[in-house]
C-alpha cells in the first residue's frame, strides 16, 4: 500500500494494479434489534426449562438476555468452577444457551462440564452455537492468507476480538487490534499493499466506515468484501425497551 502524496495520487509499481483492503466479515440481511438468545431464554423458561447462560457478567448481551426473565428464572455461568457450585432442583430441566460473541473454542470447557456434570442437560443445535463469532473467524480465516496485515476493530476485553487477531496470527499474518481509527499507526502499513480488515461481533459498522476514511484520506484503495456466511437472526428487545422501537 503507497501512500498518497498531500494533492495527487500514488504513484504504484508496475506490478501493483490498486492497493486494495480486504473486509472480512458475514453479511447481515436482518437488522439487529436485541440480545442474542432472549428470545430462546423466554421461550424455554416458559417450557419449564431451568435456564444456564454460558457469558461473561456485564456484557450488553448478557445484561439484555437476563433482563428477558424474571429474578432467578436464568443462571450466569462464566467458568468451570460455576458448573461445580450449580445445585439445580431438577437437574433434567436443564438448557444452557451461550452468549453469542464467544466461540466454540471460548465455550468448549465449560459445556464439556456442564455434560459431564449433568448427562440430560440440552443446549442449542452446533450451528446455533456462537454463530456471530464463529462466522467471522471463518473469514479472517479465508483472507488472512492473502493479505500482509489485519486490523481488527474491537475493544482489549473483547474475547471474540482478540481471538479474530490470534486466528490471523496463527496463519502467520501479522494482527493489530484497535478500537478507533485514531489508534492506527501508519508505520504498520509501510510496504503493504493488501490489507486485512474485520470487526469483533459487538463493533458497530460505524467504526468500519471510520477506519476506511482515515485509510482512504492516506491512501488509494480498492476494497473487497468477503462473505462467508449470512446472518439472518432476529431477537427481541429486553422488557421495558419494546415502547421505545419505532
Amino acid at each position: 500500500m503507497t501512500k498518497r502524496p498531500s494533492g495527487s495520487l500514488p504513484s504504484l509499481p508496475p506490478a501493483v494494479k490498486s492497493p486494495f483492503v480486504e473486509s472480512a466479515k458475514s453479511q447481515p440481511r436482518t437488522q439487529w434489534i436485541g440480545p442474542a438468545g432472549s428470545a430462546s431464554a423466554s421461550y424455554l423458561a416458559r417450557a419449564g426449562r431451568k435456564v444456564l447462560l454460558i457469558g461473561h457478567a456485564g456484557h450488553p448481551e448478557v445484561i439484555g438476555t437476563l433482563g428477558q426473565l424474571p429474578d432467578g428464572a436464568m443462571t450466569l455461568i462464566e467458568t468451570v468452577e460455576d458448573v461445580a457450585r450449580l445445585n439445580p432442583p431438577d437437574p433434567d430441566t436443564l438448557t444452557f444457551l451461550t452468549q453469542t460473541t464467544l466461540s466454540v473454542e471460548d465455550t468448549a470447557a465449560v459445556v464439556d462440564a456442564l455434560r459431564a456434570r449433568f448427562p440430560a442437560i440440552e443446549g442449542p443445535k452446533g450451528e446455533d452455537i456462537c454463530y456471530a463469532t464463529s462466522n467471522r473467524q471463518a473469514a479472517v480465516k479465508a483472507i488472512a492468507p492473502r493479505v500482509q496485515l489485519m486490523l481488527v476493530i474491537g475493544a482489549p476485553n473483547s474475547s471474540n476480538s482478540l481471538r479474530l487477531a490470534e486466528v490471523a496470527e496463527r496463519l502467520g499474518t501479522r494482527a493489530h487490534l484497535i478500537q478507533r481509527a485514531a489508534e492506527i499507526d501508519l508505520g504498520w502499513l509501510d510496504g503493504v499493499t493488501t490489507l486485512g480488515l474485520t470487526a469483533g461481533a459487538s463493533a458497530p459498522e460505524s467504526l468500519v466506515r471510520e477506519v476506511t476514511d482515515l485509510l482512504s484520506a492516506h491512501f488509494t484503495l480498492h476494497v473487497e468484501e468477503e462473505v462467508t456466511a449470512e446472518e439472518n437472526m432476529v431477537f427481541k428487545l429486553p422488557r421495558g425497551l419494546d415502547v421505545a422501537r419505532a
